[in-house]
């Protein structure tokens, strides 16, 4: 019979590790295989979970195993809180879930990453000298914004297949030294993104679950947040909230700006002072600059064309679209190496790469790093190292 070997963990590790993956007991102790009363005795104390029991934890909590070990628990900054992200409504429940804890968790562990080697090769991340407050102009910002990326209002049009335009602006922005990560797990009707606003390399997450469109307004909106200075507090189009809506403006003049909307044939056309937009005219102007039809539809709004009655009727609409969208969304194979860099971005992965070749870290670090084995690194590397 083999002899059992007990972890010798403080319980009040056990404790802080369960409670920080926001897990309750029973459905930690479901994922440990053993029963409530028995996680509750490691909990206090009065028993210990054995080595093997200690990894089905450590896989549970997503921790590494070795932090069940420090002394004590150790002091994590949060950044973000329940109410910090942006959601699918305001009527989201605000509980948050493991899942979304944990990509809080990994997105500061790896800004903490990618600031360790910039140090190790001797050079600083880019500086995000963009700020803003609620005073400020959103179009005047959005301009800022327009000209700090580098992409202009022909170049955003002419990108083809518009399913690329968020590649395009991630790359943008990760080019000018904003990391760019993408949740999993996350369910969006729970998140659609959320942010660090610490410079230098602030950091954005969005929700892969999310439409491809409503990601990249979330780019914006969260650009908005860090540009304010604050993680990002955000539920989607809450008109009593001062912040969010400013944010929604500075995302929508930054991907639909004044001048050209209002030069627009189908905006030219509209019957002055109606209110009432022709869906193929909302169809055409949301396909032309790569977004959704409920940010075109806010677009309008904010610039005066039409009024909040007819937004409210079609943001439920458009609610609805989303909710049987992702319903009915299939997954199929994907490549380990696009599942890789589509995740952490390739400023990440670069960052890694490149300190990999210069032995400022090992393979291991590597795999870590970016939850991979080794046998992908050479497609994961020709394709992080390809311009979208």
């Amino acid at each position: 019979m083999a002899q059992r070997i007990d972890a010798m963990v403080k319980p009040e590790m056990l404790v802080w590790a369960r409670e920080s993956a926001r897990l309750d007991i029973e459905t930690a102790a479901k994922k440990a295989k053993v029963t409530p009363e028995r996680m509750r005795l490691w909990e206090t104390g009065e028993a210990r979970p054995t080595i093997n029991q200690l990894r089905k934890l450590a896989n549970a909590y997503k921790r590494p195993i070795a932090v069940f070990y420090l002394p004590k628990p150790p002091t994590e900054f949060r950044a973000m809180h329940v109410r910090d992200f942006r959601r699918l409504s305001v009527s989201a429940k605000m509980q948050e879930s493991p899942e979304l804890a944990f990509e809080m968790r990994s997105a500061r562990n790896r800004r903490d990453v990618a600031l360790e080697l910039f140090e190790a090769m001797g050079e600083e991340p880019h500086p995000f000298p963009l700020t803003a407050t609620l005073n400020d102009y959103p179009e005047r910002l959005a301009g800022e914004i327009r000209d700090f990326l580098g992409v202009s209002v022909d170049e955003q049009i002419g990108w083809k297949p518009k399913r690329d335009s968020f590649n395009k602006w991630r790359h943008a922005l990760e080019s000018a030294g904003i990391l760019v990560f993408q949740s999993a797990d996350v369910k969006v009707a729970e998140v659609r993104g959320f942010s660090i606003s610490e410079a230098p390399l602030p950091t954005v997450v969005v929700n892969n679950k999310d439409s491809v469109n409503g990601r990249i307004f979330t780019l914006f909106h969260e650009l908005g947040h860090i540009m304010l200075r604050e993680g990002g507090k955000c539920d989607l189009y809450n008109e009593h909230n001062n912040n969010e809506a400013f944010c929604n403006k500075i995302a929508g003049a930054v991907l639909m700006p004044r001048d050209r909307i209002l030069q627009e044939e189908v905006v030219l056309s509209q019957k002055k002072g109606d209110p009432n937009w022709d869906d193929g005219a909302i169809r055409f102007l949301a396909g032309r600059y790569g977004v959704s039809k409920e940010a075109t539809v806010v677009r309008l709004l904010n610039l005066g064309l039409t009024r909040t009655d007819f937004y409210t009727a079609k943001r439920e609409e458009y609610q609805e679209e989303y909710r049987k969208a992702a319903n009915n969304k299939k997954s199929g194979f994907i490549s380990q190496h696009y599942k890789v860099v589509n995740r952490v971005g390739r400023l990440f992965v670069r960052l890694i790469l490149s300190n990999y070749r210069q032995d400022n870290i090992t393979a291991s670090d590597v795999s870590e790093f970016l939850d991979v084995k080794l046998k992908h690194l050479p497609e994961i590397e020709g394709y992080a190292f390809k311009t979208p």
